[in-house]
């Protein structure tokens, strides 16, 4: 019996894992990905080494319709996301005081979420075609992130960085809704602030 053409077309596009060059081919870049949302190399590195043992544990899994380092890269979120989990563990309601709801109030529109017209952020003036430039802007924020409440710093690296719904990470990270918004919102101040002093 022939295989009908359009199933051996798809047959041919999908993609076989080459695990003995897994390291060449993808380590930097996962130790890139880890140490952007972790920024701790010693667990970055352990994440990658952990998401290459995964990967061997489930390559029967693996069906073949994403590049290696798609597939690779989903298991090391899956990993950081953990990360995140365990380090926000029990902070949820320690971590916004009764007194916050006004002052974002002050700040963000309650309707969007929205920086208010009289508080948005000043332009840094910078030339974003300057590589030397952004790789600066992007140490100064990467240490700013770092001064955040671990729960505070979870949140806001899945919306922004890896762009989360808003659902997944409060069942991920086990927060509600409004307390996302008000955790989402005291991290931009945060960040703002440290910003502001620390580059402008």
């Amino acid at each position: 019996m022939s295989i009908p053409k359009s199933e051996e077309v798809l047959t041919a596009d999908l993609v076989k894992l080459d695990p003995h060059h897994w390291v060449a081919n993808h380590a930097d870049y996962l130790f890139n990905y880890a140490i952007t949302r972790i920024n701790e190399e010693e667990q970055a590195r352990d994440l990658v080494q952990e998401t290459f043992l995964a990967a061997l544990q489930r390559i029967d899994k693996f069906e073949g319709r994403s590049s290696e380092r798609t597939w690779l890269t989903a298991i090391l979120k899956n990993k950081v996301i953990d990360v995140y989990r365990k380090k926000s563990s029990g902070l949820g309601k320690n971590t916004t005081s009764l007194d916050t709801e006004q002052q974002d109030q002050d700040f963000f529109d309650p309707y969007d979420g929205h920086w208010k017209k009289t508080h948005r952020p000043e332009p840094f003036g910078i030339d974003t075609n300057d590589p030397l430039m952004n790789k600066e802007l992007k140490a100064i924020l990467q240490k700013c992130m770092q001064k955040l409440p671990a729960l505070w710093l979870s949140v806001f690296t899945m919306k922004h960085m890896d762009e989360e719904s808003t659902d997944l990470i409060c069942e991920e990270l086990r927060v509600t809704p409004s307390n996302f918004w008000v955790i989402i919102h005291r991290a931009k101040l945060n960040l703002r602030a440290c910003l502001q002093k620390n580059w402008i």
